[in-house]
């Protein structure tokens, strides 16, 4: 992996802050414990030495912090299929070079020894911090207030995220985020401005296009995304992918399209059939049952409404490529906002 650690490296009791950190050769101090799931920890950290002692890597200068503070995730590997894993994220990661694609800022892996003296692994990941929280944490407390962003606002924010995962598919071969979804859009505010949005998590990025040509490979796509693509958003072709098909990044139009329709209603376009059985979601998906709640008053123009339906088509084929998308949000865009 070419990574290393040094210091202290266990933050076992950081949740109340005051622990040391090493990363390489920079050394961090555990301010807080700002999220967690499942085997992951996420801490708000600040840098205690100088950035020109260990300046970090050239493409990442636009995200040094002015006040040292980071958030570092922590992520405990219990087995070498984890381990493959952490890797594998760590160097997708480090392809991506856009400012609306959470950078990756430093790794580390290392391994630890229990007092029982059985050997583990734990990956210590550095990002920019943001503490305005995810357009879905931003949603839920919209929602509870019946609060909507102006068709402005909807129309910057996708277009941000649009422009990010151009990126990720202008790769030879296209690689595929595979969990497009609020949850991984961060938020950031800015007074008087349409809020930035970055697309992060890219653990479930992989490159996008596939050859199936059988039964068992259709159905080892279909558990392979049952296990990495968020159900509310994972698109029909894996829920029930055919045993001769051509599989592209346009899974993740899909999924942009439910993201659409999330910024504009705050929730998923299956939100009926979530509290039902995942049969029910995965037929509502797959049929494209698509239902409009109530929204701002007055409404968003009907142009966004078929803007979602056309991301939401059913068949693959039949959905744009983001360039198409980003040519049609850009021209929305000249029509709302000028």
């Amino acid at each position: 992996m070419g990574c290393s650690f040094s210091g202290l490296n266990t933050i076992y009791g950081a949740a109340t802050g005051g622990a040391d950190v090493w990363i390489n050769e920079r050394r961090f101090r555990v301010i807080r414990q700002i999220g967690e799931g499942g085997l992951a920890f996420v801490y708000l950290v600040k840098e205690q030495q100088p950035a020109s002692d260990a300046a970090p890597a050239k493409r990442h200068d636009a995200h040094v912090s002015e006040d040292g503070t980071y958030a570092m995730k922590k992520v405990l590997i219990q087995s070498k299929e984890q381990l493959d894993l952490v890797k594998e994220e760590i160097r997708v990661s480090s392809l991506f070079n856009h400012p609306n694609l959470f950078p990756l800022l430093d790794h580390a892996i290392i391994t630890v020894k229990s007092p029982q003296g059985d050997l583990s692994h734990e990956a210590y990941l550095l990002f920019p911090v943001h503490l305005d929280g995810t357009l879905l944490d931003n949603a839920n407390i919209m929602l509870s207030r019946k609060e909507f962003y102006s068709t402005a606002d909807v129309l910057q924010i996708f277009h941000q995220l649009c422009e990010g995962l151009k990126h990720m598919h202008s790769f030879d071969p296209p690689y595929a985020h595979n969990d497009v979804k609020p949850g991984n859009v961060l938020i950031t505010r800015r007074k008087g401005q349409a809020p930035v949005a970055t697309l992060m998590d890219f653990g479930s990025a992989r490159p996008a296009r596939k050859q199936i040509r059988s039964h068992s490979e259709a159905l080892q796509l279909q558990e392979w995304a049952a296990e990495h693509c968020s159900a509310p958003y994972r698109a029909p072709e894996l829920w029930d992918c055919p045993s001769h098909a051509d599989i592209d990044e346009r899974t993740d139009i899909w999924s942009l399209g439910c993201t659409l329709y999330a910024i504009m209603y705050n929730v998923s376009p299956f939100v009926d059939a979530l509290g039902e059985s995942e049969g029910s979601l995965q037929l509502a998906i797959v049929n494209g049952q698509l239902k409009w709640p109530a929204g701002p008053n007055p409404p968003y123009p009907d142009e966004l409404r078929q803007f979602v339906i056309w991301m939401l088509q059913p068949q693959p084929a039949m959905r744009p490529h983001i360039g198409d998308v980003v040519l049609h949000v850009d021209k929305l865009i000249a029509k709302y906002l000028s």
